[in-house]
This record gives structure tokens, C-alpha cells and sequence, in this order.
């Protein structure tokens, strides 16, 4: 009656929430690195980094890859794509081609596409070439649309005929040839 041995239940471990998607930046020219090659697409095999809820981290973080932040940065973030989560917080300058935020961030916000969720408090300027804010987010800050660089102009805009007969041409002043040396009497 009480010899019967049961299996222990083995505990299911709990399901861990999914990295948001991150959704592809426009079609934009890439600008040409210093040897003359075109940067490539996204690289493949490039994950999300995170740093959780529970990890408070001093100093600039920086790189190429895509980061999630649910905990807390004290100095400047500089990525290539950018989450900042409902838990997480930067206290500096954010700078990445794509910046989501979700949490707190005291200071700049750079980069390309710039979107401001519900949950979102930013305190500081944003640049962007294309910016999002829904309803609910806090922002306080001045906003600059940043654009791409655009070409010179070749020519210069020859000035309208009107305005050339408007200005009579003036007489020009004789000149006397000049003469380097000495001069004898």
C-alpha cells in the first residue's frame, strides 16, 4: 500500500518571454567606409543582446550588434539597433539606427528611426530621420530631423536676364600700365 514508489514530477522550467522583433530600417544609400567598400546588409547570425532587469552596469556600452537594456546604464549607449525595455533605464546619451524605447532614458536620443512606445519617458533632445511617439509617452526635449546628406549642386544658377538689364554696366577706369624698377628723369 505505502511501497509504491512514484516518479518525482520533474519541474517545468517557466517560459522565458521572446526577444521583440525588430523590425528592418528603410531602404537607405549606405555611405562608403574608409576602404571603399559598401557596407553589407544585417549580418546573419547576429542575436539580441540583454541586459536584465537586475543588472545595473556603469560606464559607455558600444558596438555593432543589437542590444535590449531591462536594466539599468549609467553613461552612453552607442549600438546598432536599440530596445530599450518597460524595466530598463539609460542615464546618457543613446545612440543607434534604430532606438525603441520602452523605459527611461535621461539624456540624447540619436539615430535613424526613433520610436517613443506608450510606456516610454524620455527627458532629453531626439534627432531622427523618422520618429514615432504614441499616445501616453512622456517627452520632454527639443526634436531634430536628421537627413540624409544630400549632393552639392554642380552648378551654380546663372542670375535671371531681368535683373541683369536692371544694373547699367559701368565704365571701366583706365588703368596705367605699371612698371617695376627704376624710373630716371
Amino acid at each position: 500500500m505505502f511501497n509504491k514508489i512514484s516518479k518525482p514530477s520533474s519541474p517545468t522550467p517557466a517560459a522565458r518571454p521572446t526577444a521583440p522583433v525588430i523590425p528592418p530600417l528603410p531602404d537607405m544609400p549606405a555611405a562608403p567606409r574608409a576602404g571603399g567598400a559598401a557596407p553589407s546588409a544585417v549580418p546573419t547570425g547576429r542575436g539580441l543582446s540583454t541586459l536584465s532587469s537586475d543588472l545595473v552596469f556603469e560606464g559607455n556600452v558600444s558596438g555593432a550588434g543589437d542590444l535590449q537594456i531591462d536594466g539599468q546604464v549609467k553613461g552612453d549607449v552607442r549600438v546598432g539597433r536599440l530596445i530599450v525595455g518597460e524595466t530598463g533605464a539609460v542615464e546618457g546619451n543613446v545612440q543607434a539606427d534604430y532606438v525603441e524605447v520602452r523605459g527611461r532614458v535621461v539624456g540624447g536620443v540619436q539615430g535613424k528611426q526613433v520610436k517613443l512606445v506608450a510606456t516610454a519617458y524620455v527627458d532629453g533632445d531626439i534627432t531622427a530621420e523618422q520618429l514615432s511617439i504614441d499616445v501616453g509617452a512622456f517627452f520632454q526635449g527639443r526634436v531634430a530631423q536628421g537627413q540624409r546628406q544630400a549632393p552639392a549642386p554642380a552648378a551654380v544658377t546663372p542670375v535671371a536676364p531681368a535683373v541683369q538689364a536692371a544694373a547699367p554696366l559701368a565704365p571701366k577706369p583706365e588703368t596705367a600700365p605699371v612698371v617695376q624698377g627704376k624710373e630716371t628723369v
